[in-house]
């Protein structure tokens, strides 16, 4: 007989603890980095008041919010979160539609992701992301005995897919329709898709992918300017040229914490889809390594935790657990190509770390669910050793 899991008690003492401290590492670094890349602008723009930590303050409750709603999910059952998993994806879906309807949504730089609600404008792609963990592990688990079936297996998820791509891509918001995209086709592999079957989705995804960025003159400007930023640095190559320079400033250690350059109106969004760039030129490669490090054991840790969880029979809590590991890895993989030039600049920001309402809350929950994960493998394994 399996163990009853209780409430936790003594978290910090029952978790995996490389997972709690990268995560929290991250965090303070992001809230530091923030209120440096955003104290010029914070203190020069009339729409923040002209006062120099507008930013670090709602960072700073961003981030409050998001430890109180980690603490919150934390307390929930896996079986609760599967139970709820089809209607809160439902819910993320009609946020998607929401934020479209004009009035409602609101527009920055032609771009309608956020929904206005005075203090804070949400951006819901940000929450859907993780609605698409739980639903798609959810999803399999369902579909386990036909993931061999093309017609059963994979077609509704794909239908799924494309409903929230339509209105992703109305935004438009092309970044997130690949991470969420990435998360479904992730967790479907890991949950028995054939190999075959996995190879030939890849190739229509990636032709489709093209296909988007060929008939779209904007998509289509990016890649040129990710592929030759200086041959227009002054106008579609200007953020990535920038973001470069600011590598190049920052040599091996940095020029100091605070003493940027390019965040003083050159470098456009660096608190936000550019933050690696300020980490490099003040903190220096050194810096940029230690953030790669933290994420990198913060995702070698969910899919042990993962691995650890199929070998309990638990295979909802291990898809959870891997598909925040996919979540994570392919949005900081995304925004730090971007940041490095190696790949064409997105409106992606770098989990856990940058400026950001929904997304900063959106992942202290996954990895609360994560941490849940792994707290009840832990019961489950001391109660068998008893």
């Amino acid at each position: 007989m399996v163990p009853a899991i209780d409430a936790p008690r003594r978290m910090p003492a029952e978790v995996d603890l490389a997972l709690l401290w990268s995560s929290l590492i991250l965090l303070m670094i992001g809230l530091i980095m923030v209120y440096s890349a955003s104290v010029a602008i914070a203190e020069g723009g009339r729409m923040t008041g002209n006062q120099p930590a507008y930013f670090l303050v709602r960072h700073g409750v961003f981030l409050a919010v998001g430890l109180v709603a980690a603490a919150v999910a934390f307390q929930v059952p896996l079986s609760a979160w599967q139970k709820a998993a089809p209607w809160l994806f439902v819910a993320g879906f009609v946020l998607l539609a929401i934020v479209l309807i004009p009035g409602i949504g609101r527009e920055v730089n032609g771009a309608r992701r956020w929904i206005t609600l005075g203090f804070v404008n949400p951006q819901p792609s940000e929450l859907m992301k993780l609605f698409a963990v739980l639903y798609a592990a959810d999803y399999t688990v369902r579909k386990m005995p036909h993931m061999h079936d093309l017609k059963k297996a994979f077609l509704p998820m794909a239908g799924a897919m494309v409903a929230v791509g339509v209105l992703l891509l109305k935004e438009p918001d092309f970044g997130a329709f690949v991470v969420i995209t990435s998360i479904a086709i992730g967790i479907l592999f890991l949950g028995g898709m054939r190999a075959r079957l996995f190879a030939i989705l890849i190739v229509v995804l990636v032709v489709a992918f093209a296909v988007l960025i060929i008939v779209s003159p904007y998509r289509r400007d990016r890649i040129f300017g990710f592929m030759d930023p200086w041959s227009d640095a002054f106008g579609r190559g200007y953020q990535l040229s920038h973001a470069l320079i600011a590598f190049g400033r920052g040599e091996l250690f940095g020029v100091g914490l605070g003493a940027s350059v390019e965040k003083l109106f050159y470098l456009p969004e660096a608190h936000t889809d550019f933050l690696l760039a300020v980490i490099a030129e003040e903190l220096g490669f050194s810096g940029v390594i230690l953030v790669v490090v933290l994420f990198g054991l913060l995702i070698q840790r969910a899919f042990a935790i993962g691995r650890q969880a199929v070998a309990l029979e638990r295979v909802y809590p291990s898809l959870v657990a891997q598909g925040v590991g996919i979540w994570i890895g392919i949005q900081s993989f995304i925004n730090m190509g971007v940041n490095m030039g190696l790949l064409p600049t997105k409106g992606l920001t770098l989990p856990l770390m940058s400026y950001g309402g929904a997304g900063i809350v959106a992942n202290c929950v996954a990895l609360a669910i994560l941490l849940r994960v792994d707290w009840e493998n832990r019961q489950l394994m001391r109660g068998a050793k008893l």
